[in-house]
């Protein structure tokens, strides 16, 4: 191995760390995708229906979307004051 050879190596692990994140980064965009369209603002609307009785910060709300084969569970949680 040369020392030129060294530094070769070196591209070939970060072009692979940064092909795997890229695959990473597409699956994370093609599980959204697959959302149906409502709920971005279903989402907004039962948030903006909470804000107008109780005052939450927007880090105190946690979305989630499970989905199986025959359904889809969504979860919103917020903590409330008090």
């Amino acid at each position: 191995m040369s020392f030129i050879d060294y530094f070769r190596e070196g591209k070939n692990n970060s072009a692979s760390v940064a092909k795997e994140r890229l695959r990473i980064i597409v699956a994370h965009e093609r599980g959204q995708r697959n959302q149906p369209d409502y709920l971005p603002a279903m989402q907004q609307e039962i948030i903006e229906v909470i804000k107008k009785y109780v005052s939450i910060n927007d880090e105190e709300i946690h979305v989630t979307l499970d989905k199986t084969d025959d359904h889809s569970v969504f979860e919103l949680n917020v903590i409330l004051p008090g």
